[in-house]
């Protein structure tokens, strides 16, 4: 019978243990470095038994040792410092009311958003490697075989986040975020685990850091990117390497979205084989058919997102089966991996779903990949 493998897009929501000792180390504050990594490892142990649990076949850490996604860098390169406030998503900006009411439901995004101030350099891979020593303790302790992968931040994610307030140019910056974050990168797949670059600055900067551009000029910002992503991991097997696109992991209209069609040409122009993307939150669940209408190669894997990670409601099986099917009928099912639309637990501390209901979220994603299988 076919299979269909599942995965995630990567973070987890941290527990009430975790969650102050990664604010106190992201803040400059004491903590202990014993019982942080005491902590964390229980985390990550937890959290790669539980998916497994849930049927899931590619696993990860849960991006449980960092802050968040985005901002984790500044512990592991030099250049970074300050805090710069961030302007409100175009689609939020006019509506003070609803800001505040996802601010009292998803917490604050209480971590440093520091900027760039000096030449970019590596620091120290001391983080990377301890997330990979304790992932593959997970792995071996509850991992059952279960394929892994961890996350990396792309170099247009990094400028995204951290906006450049020193280098002449943006590519400018973006060649010595190439060199600083190839070592990461390489670390992850000489370990033995696929890496997933996160893009989220080739789709969600539209509305975000770069809401003042027009599209046109975003478009070039984007292929900037793309171009320092593939530069980055030139010589690593494309077969694994992954790339999550996304609009932004928050409940807003996204009435500003930028179309995928618009940005198609920079996602097949990227080196990962394997492409994560927003597919079933009410904003980008059409868009299935740009992915039918497109001449894709022969061999890139998609990784659409079946589950809405913004609302606490958990899908039935038969609608994540309908959806798998759709992109079967595509690229065959051996070119799919059921997946979720963003991540869980983007930062520590913020986010709307309720970590039992994430956990009933994955176990359905598996379901569904059974049923859909049976009936391809």
């Amino acid at each position: 019978m076919t299979s269909i493998a599942t995965t995630h897009v990567g973070s987890l929501p941290r527990g009430p243990e975790l969650t102050p000792l990664l604010h106190a180390r992201d803040h400059g504050e004491p903590y202990d470095p014993a019982l942080f990594d005491a902590t964390v490892q229980a985390a990550i142990d937890e959290a790669v038994a539980r998916q497994v649990e849930a049927g899931i076949s590619i696993v990860s850490d849960g991006e449980l040792g960092k802050i968040g996604y985005s901002t984790y860098v500044i512990e592991r390169l030099e250049g970074f410092g300050g805090h710069s406030p961030r302007k409100p998503a175009l689609d939020l900006a006019p509506l003070p009311d609803l800001r505040r009411k996802l601010a009292a439901i998803m917490g604050e995004q209480d971590f440093t958003r520091a900027s760039c101030i000096a030449p970019v350099r590596l620091r120290t891979m001391e983080p990377c490697q301890d997330d990979i020593r304790r992932f593959k303790t997970a792995l071996d302790r509850a991992g059952k075989g279960a394929r892994g992968f961890l996350n990396a931040a792309s170099p247009g994610l990094v400028t995204a986040f951290q906006p450049n307030q020193y280098y002449p140019t943006h590519e400018a910056y973006l060649a010595d975020l190439v060199t600083a974050m190839r070592p990461e990168y390489e670390a992850i797949i000489a370990a033995g685990f696929d890496l997933q670059l996160d893009c989220p600055d080739l789709a969600m900067s539209r509305h975000t850091g770069y809401q003042d551009l027009s599209d046109a000029e975003f478009l070039k910002v984007a292929r900037a990117n793309v171009e320092a992503l593939n530069a980055a991991t030139e010589g690593l097997p494309r077969d694994r390497l992954r790339m999550h696109i996304c609009w932004g992991n928050y409940e807003g209209p996204h009435d500003h979205d930028i179309d995928l069609s618009k940005i198609m040409p920079l996602i097949l122009a990227a080196r990962p084989g394997t492409v994560l993307f927003e597919a079933a939150n009410p904003r980008h669940e059409h868009e299935w058919t740009v992915w039918r209408d497109t001449k894709l190669p022969d061999d890139l894997v998609l990784a659409p997102g079946l589950i809405d990670s913004c609302s606490n409601y958990v899908e039935h099986p038969e609608l994540v089966a309908q959806r798998i099917e759709r992109f079967a009928g595509i690229v065959g099912p051996e070119r799919v991996i059921a997946s979720t639309d963003c991540g869980f637990g983007t930062f520590a501390g913020y986010g709307k779903i309720d970590p039992v209901v994430a956990w009933k979220k994955l176990a359905v994603l598996s379901e569904g990949a059974a049923i859909a299988a049976a009936r391809i």
